[in-house]
């Protein structure tokens, strides 16, 4: 059972079910509401510990009433919770997220507490393996980069400028295809694996310019692709630090993000390591 940290943002997500995603300027009623727990940091520590690791979670969040709302399902799952405290003053972070029956969501995050997340306010943890985002100061991310001698994997997304030594740094790199795109020539710096998703298409990792592993992620009928990148980015993880082959390791991260899909919700959604190692048999 390895030990990983996760060092992120936590979200509660309020989701409106919709005909269809609005249009700029258009207004979509008849929608159906829900409120789930979330955020990067919270739906990737949920995933791996539900696929066999032994995780604590590093985060804040607000000195308000849907801070245990947000917590409940990590709690539930046993994720060390000890090193996520709230803040006085602030609000929990909060994601409003429509979705369209084929899965397909727009997000928008009021991100509260999750900017307090500062490097002189919390210790590096010891572990075998540690993930960020970028849902938390770009500043904390350099500055774990710099503290942690593990195996350091940073999902960039949402995408934005971060410091080229964290790419440099990195064991593992995850992005989109929107991500790949907008970071564009950025990521030669990355000296690490580079691991691309592609949605129902084809996953690669990459190193130096050369392919590892390619793996097309089952076929599903998806409900909401919330979490589904968060998902995959535990999944990696979780698999390379075990020590799988860069290719078994990529199927069973492309399977663990589509299961991902099949359910309303992100941390509601996330497959257990048997519900994986069964997609993939």
């Amino acid at each position: 059972m390895p030990s990983i940290a996760v060092i992120g943002s936590v979200n509660l997500d309020i989701v409106a079910k919709a005909a269809k995603l609005p249009a700029p300027g258009e207004t979509i009623t008849d929608a159906e509401l829900h409120s789930f727990p979330g955020g990067k940091g919270a739906n990737q520590a949920l995933a791996a510990q539900r696929l066999g690791a032994d995780v604590t979670l590093v985060a804040r969040v607000g000195d308000d009433a849907s801070a245990a709302t947000a917590l409940a399902l990590l709690q539930h799952g046993g994720v060390d919770l000890s090193n996520c405290r709230p803040v006085p003053g602030k609000t929990t972070g909060t994601a409003l997220i429509a979705v369209a029956p084929s899965g397909e969501n727009q997000i928008v995050v009021a991100p509260g507490a999750n900017r307090s997340l500062m490097p002189d306010d919390f210790d590096v943890p010891n572990t075998d393996a540690l993930i960020c985002q970028l849902e938390v100061p770009v500043d904390t991310v350099a500055w774990v980069a710099r503290n942690y001698s593990g195996f350091f994997c940073v999902n960039l997304a949402p995408a934005m400028r971060i410091d080229a030594a964290v790419l440099q740094r990195a064991d593992l790199i995850v992005v989109n295809e929107t991500e790949s795109e907008w970071y564009g020539a950025t990521l030669a710096a990355c000296s690490g694996i580079l691991a691309t998703t592609r949605g129902a298409g084809t996953a690669t990792l990459v190193r130096g310019g050369e392919i590892l592993a390619e793996a097309t992620p089952p076929a599903v009928e998806a409900v909401d692709t919330t979490g589904a990148g968060d998902t995959f980015t535990a999944a990696l993880t979780v698999a390379l630090v075990e020590g799988m082959q860069p290719g078994d390791a990529l199927r069973f991260a492309c399977a663990a993000g589509s299961l991902a899909t099949t359910k309303m919700g992100a941390q509601t959604s996330l497959p257990t390591r048997e519900e994986v190692n069964a997609c993939g048999e």
